[in-house]
């Protein structure tokens, strides 16, 4: 399957009071190469493990397959993933149509929230929220598998 989405930051977060649902999100990376990646993720009381192919020259498109494990399976293999664990809430806001996924980061990347949102084509057009900044789509540093290795508290501020 191929996977089409656009990132952003975030002026504020006002909007979400408004949001459809929620998740606990615990993620590590057992392979955090730009070839590939190789992620186990529980999102609440679900686990999967998600393989991801080298993104587009823009960032917006790459092959994924994941798959949903046990548990129990996802915890011994959260165990040994590359150097830091990403923790995050994701918030889903429905807003003309589609839905944006909003990550709000906990542990070392505490003060990153990005936007995400999935379309059917890399030339679909969508309308953004007042409450989208920047456009970060195909910056690396934006990237899960970037944070896992480099977070964003340790990120030298400019």
């Amino acid at each position: 399957m191929i996977e089409i989405e656009r990132k952003f930051t975030l002026k504020n977060t006002t909007f979400l009071s408004s949001y459809l649902q929620s998740y606990k999100i615990t993620q590590g990376y057992l392979n955090s190469s730009p070839e590939r990646t190789v992620r186990v993720r529980t999102k609440n009381n679900k686990a999967y493990i998600t393989i991801k192919g080298k993104s587009s020259h823009d960032g917006m498109t790459r092959f994924e397959w994941e798959k949903e494990i046990a548990l129990d399976e996802a915890m011994q293999l959260l165990a040994l993933c590359e150097k830091y664990i990403i923790e995050k809430t994701r918030y889903e806001i429905l807003h003309e149509g589609k839905i944006f996924e909003i990550d709000v980061f906990e542990g070392l990347n505490k003060g990153l929230i990005i936007a995400e949102v999935e379309l059917l084509d890399s030339t679909e057009k969508i309308i953004l929220p007042d409450w989208i900044d920047c456009e970060v789509t195909g910056d690396e540093r934006y990237y899960n598998s970037y944070l896992s290795n480099k977070p964003f508290s340790k990120w030298v501020k400019e």
